[in-house]
C-alpha cells in the first residue's frame, strides 16, 4: 500500500522532528488533539467555499498524523489509550472535512456533490470499521487500495486542482471497493471456523 511505503520514506525526517517535540515537552496526545482542532479549521474553509486553501491545509495539518505516533514512539510514552484516541479522533477528522463538503455543496445547491460526499464519507467510515472490526477478531487486516493516506492525498489533490467533484466519484467507488476488499479478506481467513464461534453483533 502507498501509506506503508510513505511510512518507510518518511521516517528518516519524521523522528528527528518528533524527539525535537518530546524535548520540548510535547505529549503524544496533545499532538493528536490539535491535529483534530486543525481539521476542524479545515472543515470551515471546505464549508465557506476555500477549496484550495482547504486542501494546502489538509496536507500540511495531516503531516500531525505522522507526528504523533513517532513521537510515542522515541518518547517512550506509547500506550493503549493514546492508540485508541488516536483512531477515534482520525474517524472525527475525516468526518469533519466531509461535513465542512456537506455545507458546501447544500450551500450550492449541488445534490450530486452532496450524494457523492455521502457516499464517500460512508465508505471511509467503512473502511476503518472493517479493520478495526477484524482486528477485534484477531485477525489482520490491512488489505485494500483506499486506506485513510490515500484518501487524505487523492482529496487534497482534487481540492488543489479544482478537480472536487470527479475526485469525489474517486473516493465514493474506490473507498466501498476497500471496504469490500476487507470483506471478502475476512470471509476468505474465517471460512473455516465452526459454527457457535465469537461472532456478536454490536455498535
Amino acid at each position: 500500500m502507498l501509506s506503508d511505503h510513505l511510512r518507510r520514506y518518511t521516517r528518516w525526517l519524521v523522528e528527528p522532528i518528533a524527539r525535537a517535540l518530546h524535548r520540548l515537552g510535547v505529549t503524544p496526545n496533545a499532538l493528536t488533539v490539535i491535529g483534530f482542532l486543525l481539521s476542524l479549521v479545515n472543515a470551515w474553509l471546505l464549508a465557506s467555499g476555500r477549496l484550495r486553501l482547504a486542501g494546502a491545509l489538509i496536507l500540511l495539518f495531516s503531516a500531525l498524523d505522522a507526528f504523533d505516533g513517532a513521537l510515542a514512539r522515541v518518547s517512550g510514552q506509547a500506550t493503549r489509550f493514546g492508540a485508541f484516541l488516536d483512531s477515534v479522533l482520525d474517524r472525527f477528522s475525516e468526518g469533519a472535512l466531509f461535513f465542512g463538503l456537506l455545507v458546501y455543496f447544500a450551500l450550492a445547491d449541488n445534490r450530486e456533490g452532496l450524494y457523492l460526499t455521502y457516499i464517500a464519507l460512508l465508505g471511509s467510515q467503512l473502511v476503518s470499521y472493517t479493520r478495526a472490526r477484524a482486528e477485534g477478531l484477531g485477525l489482520r487486516c490491512q488489505e485494500g487500495w483506499f486506506t485513510r493516506v490515500e484518501r487524505i492525498l487523492v482529496l487534497a489533490a482534487g481540492l488543489l486542482l479544482g478537480l472536487l467533484q470527479p475526485v469525489l466519484w474517486v473516493l465514493a467507488i474506490l473507498t466501498n471497493v476497500t471496504a469490500l476488499q476487507r470483506m471478502a479478506l475476512v470471509y476468505r481467513l474465517t471460512r473455516s471456523d465452526s459454527p457457535g464461534g465469537t461472532g456478536t453483533a454490536g455498535g
